[in-house]
């Protein structure tokens, strides 16, 4: 047992001076002055502090295999990584080979999560269309796994023409199921970075010239319109651009089932870290790529109003040398960033501490949101009896300045490298159990 006490208790909708009892994996009691009546019940006194729901990052990608080798956390470091930040429950995705049967890829990927230290689960990757592909998602929606994924870009390995998308969104509709999207105009973006090439622009100060706002926007735009058609929840990723929250703004006005995700990166950081040399521009290669100042202001309005409901990390970090591998040439960077241990603490501080959004917001797109579009309310994102015993003992006044020679992130930088954050775990518990401690 342990029993939590003289804490703040933060849900989404409230915040309570309670203390929290957990017996095993459960939350038994929520209430003032409770008393466990067990005599090894360990006491945990969070005087000055939250007791948040754990959080739940809805978009990872550990142990990626590209063409340059896995991304440099695989479960066991990237989900580590993900405890000492705060966030005990992840989703990542089921990418299967074109050809290959998607229950195949699922079994070979649980079998790759065994080792992670955080509850986890699976969106899966829809990157072909093919005659028995409804069979198979009606298999996956049957063991569990609702949420789908497909690209707008990437077309030459995993993305899907329009035509397809169109197909893929009448089935996820039609089974009850909810499609993530990945929404840049690839064959656009393709033309944009072949001719900078050709013209000998090499260096990734390119990257954002060959994926423009307007890529992602438009992208958006097309989606809404062929999922209102075709009557299927949609889940936008990794927003980055204010003309793409206004889209998704207005379909929700209308009663349109769209949802959104923006990530950390794109609300701290802008697109003047591509200005300077390969070695360090060359880290903030991702895709979409950071965006303007403007955007980023947008983007918080967005999720002080609601339009976008989570926010993920998109968490795929590279090596330096992987990174330098491609010297000659920005198209071939592999694209990523590493972020999964800082999500809660900076949304914390550039978020709650500067009043852009309340503490309960902070827990509800940083937790409350993704359990509910994924399946996982009310055992998580929420402090109440029955629920999971994912908690986090938050300490709102440990300042900390990231960097990489402390994080646990196996990668040799970090893209917040400097940056100075407000608030942080002081205690973890997954599971009802303590995994982190006074970090």
């Amino acid at each position: 047992m342990i029993l939590i006490k003289n804490g703040k208790v933060v849900n989404s909708n409230s915040i309570e001076n309670h203390d929290v009892l957990l017996d095993k994996s459960t939350i038994i009691k929520v209430g003032p002055n409770l008393v466990s009546g067990n005599k090894n019940c360990k006491i945990i006194d969070a005087v000055g502090c939250y007791v948040l729901p754990g959080g739940i990052d809805p978009h990872v990608h550990m142990n990626l295999s590209t063409p340059l080798g896995y991304s440099s956390d695989n479960f066991k470091s990237g989900s580590n990584a993900a405890l000492y930040g705060g966030t005990t429950s992840i989703i990542d995705f089921v990418t299967p080979k074109r050809g290959e049967n998607l229950d195949y890829a699922l079994s070979s990927r649980i079998d790759e999560a065994k080792v992670s230290e955080t509850n986890y689960s699976f969106h899966i990757s829809l990157v072909e269309w093919h005659n028995n592909l409804e069979k198979q998602i009606k298999k996956c929606i049957k063991q569990g796994y609702s949420s789908f994924k497909v690209y707008m870009a990437y077309k030459d390995s995993i993305g899907l023409s329009d035509s397809e998308l169109r197909k893929v969104m009448n089935i996820v509709g039609k089974l009850g199921g909810l499609l993530l999207i990945h929404c840049e105009l690839g064959d656009k973006i393709d033309v944009l970075r072949n001719s900078l090439v050709d013209e000998g622009k090499i260096e990734p100060c390119y990257h954002p010239i060959s994926r423009p706002a307007e890529t992602e926007s438009e992208a958006v735009r097309k989606a809404i319109d062929i999922a209102s058609t075709e009557k299927c929840p949609i889940y936008i990723v990794h927003v980055s651009t204010k003309e793409s929250v206004d889209h998704i703004r207005i379909a929700q006005s209308k009663g349109q089932p769209v949802f959104a995700e923006t990530c950390p990166q794109y609300l701290i950081l802008d697109d003047t870290k591509y200005k300077g040399e390969f070695d360090e521009t060359s880290k903030y290669v991702m895709s979409p790529p950071l965006r303007k100042q403007e955007d980023s202001e947008a983007l918080w309005n967005a999720i002080s109003d609601g339009t976008i409901g989570t926010i993920g990390t998109d968490h795929c970090p590279f090596t330096k040398s992987q990174k330098e591998i491609c010297r000659n040439d920005f198209r071939s960077i592999p694209n990523g960033v590493g972020g999964v241990e800082h999500r809660l603490a900076l949304v914390y501080t550039y978020g709650v501490l500067t009043r852009k959004i309340s503490i309960n917001k902070f827990v509800e797109v940083t937790s409350t949101n993704a359990s509910k579009l994924f399946g996982l309310f009310p055992a998580k994102g929420v402090i109440k009896p029955k629920s999971d015993a994912d908690l986090v003992v938050w300490d709102p006044d440990a300042e900390n300045i990231i960097t990489a020679s402390k994080h646990h992130q196996n990668c040799d930088f970090n893209v917040f490298e400097g940056v100075k954050t407000t608030g942080c775990p002081k205690i973890v518990i997954k599971n009802g159990k303590i995994v982190v401690e006074n970090c």
